[in-house]
């Protein structure tokens, strides 16, 4: 383990970078994971980061030590930073002071649609697009196709939101969904409050792509008139609709149910 202990080094002043400009990020192709859960389940499922950062503070935290420990095992990158110096760089508030640089993963787009996955339209908020990521993991989805206006999903909030999800999907950015949409080989199915089928008369004991569209103008009428379905989540009340992120949930869960019933 290295220790760091002047804001001048020159790791220390990329690492700062890294974690507070999402231009440095983009333009290094690197991610910044903060936190022990997220650090934790990158390091079970894709083994060692490009570089593990902790504070001294942090080093008597038992799940920290354990982490740390491992990583030293098989001499990977460690550096310690003075509580002071850590606390520059999170984006954290009372968090515990572990953090991963990695390399963003890019996995390579598929020719087609073949199985269920979520596109993801203009979507804005970096918690709605996580918590989306989270429960279509959840869900059993494994991909996630990202189109104009969605928020970066490997940026901090996205990525505190989806509490892990990232590391067993595939995440396909700056797509352009009306071409996947054209060329999809499974039914699509476009979200929208106003449509008349009801998204429980559905049959979804199928793989279907699920078309989410922004915060408050929804899914383009461009994707809506390509979409084979659109569905509509029944709700009682006055509210005028479900939170995207809301909405989203109770899709993916009812064709959950209904694959496994």
């Amino acid at each position: 383990m290295k220790t760091i202990t002047s804001r001048e080094n020159a790791f220390y002043k990329e690492l700062k970078q890294l974690a507070t400009s999402s231009q440095a990020r983009r333009k290094a192709g690197r991610s910044v994971l903060d936190g022990v859960h997220l650090c934790q389940a990158w390091l079970d499922l894709h083994g060692e980061p490009l570089y593990c950062v902790v504070s001294e503070g942090a080093l008597a935290n038992p799940e920290v030590a354990a982490i740390v420990q491992r990583l030293e095992a098989a001499h990977a990158h460690v550096t310690a930073l003075p509580d002071a110096l850590f606390g520059a760089v999170s984006q954290v508030e009372h968090g515990i002071n572990l953090l991963f640089v990695i390399d963003t993963p890019h996995p390579a787009q598929p020719a087609r649609l073949t199985e269920s996955a979520v596109l993801l339209d203009g979507v804005q908020d970096p918690g709605n697009v996580g918590s989306i990521l989270r429960s279509a993991a959840a869900a059993g989805i494994k991909q996630v196709y990202a189109g104009a206006g969605t928020a970066f999903c490997w940026s901090p909030k996205v990525l505190r939101a989806a509490m892990g999800a990232h590391f067993v999907l595939e995440i396909f950015e700056n797509v352009t969904l009306l071409d996947v949409v054209r060329s999809s080989k499974v039914a699509v199915l476009a979200t929208s409050g106003y449509a008349s089928e009801r998204l429980y008369n559905v049959d979804l004991r199928r793989p279907v792509a699920w078309v989410l569209g922004h915060e408050g103008q929804g899914v383009s009428s461009e994707l809506l008139e390509l979409a084979t379905h659109r569905v509509a989540v029944p709700h009682a009340g006055r509210v005028e609709s479900l939170n995207v992120a809301a909405c989203a949930a109770v899709c993916f869960f009812e064709q959950l149910r209904q694959l496994q019933a």
